[in-house]
């Protein structure tokens, strides 16, 4: 029983990230989503005319969940994009399994994308003056001290 126990405790997911295998899964679902969403292929009025960006898709590590992260070009309306995405997951899932070597396709979650917010955060924050100052500042590390030199 011991060999049991340390086998189960080796396949726990330990927080090391994404398999290579997942990272693969969840790439090939980002583009054929993308693929259907840019060319139609969804006969729904809420997502008619609207550009939708997927920038990430995560697989669980059994592969049968992916949550695809979505924002509708300059992010409006996202609400009703995300709900359109929502009410025609079963299709999309039957459009991406024709694409899909696995033995099921996984099942789609769609969440709003919060990346891009983030960008824009950051580069407020990097245009700062008291922010700007500090990064052109030089740094002491770089020169090195008395005590260096003597020694």
């Amino acid at each position: 029983m011991p060999y049991l126990c340390a086998m189960a405790r080796h396949r726990i997911d330990q927080g090391k990230g994404p398999s290579q295998r997942q990272l693969r899964v969840g790439e090939v679902i980002r583009r054929r989503l993308a693929e259907i969403l840019s060319r139609g292929e969804l006969h729904d009025p809420a997502l008619a005319g609207l550009s939708i960006t997927v920038s990430e898709v995560r697989c669980s590590p059994d592969l049968k969940i992916a949550t695809a992260f979505v924002m509708p070009l300059g992010g409006h309306r996202a609400k009703e994009a995300l709900d359109g995405l929502r009410r025609n997951k079963a299709e999309l899932r039957h459009l991406l399994a024709r694409e899909l070597t696995l033995k099921f396709a996984p099942d789609l979650r769609f969440q709003l994308d919060a990346s891009f917010d983030r960008m824009d955060e950051t580069r407020r924050l990097l245009a700062d003056p008291r922010v700007r100052a500090d990064v052109s500042a030089p740094d002491p590390s770089d020169h090195p001290s008395d005590s260096d030199e003597r020694g």
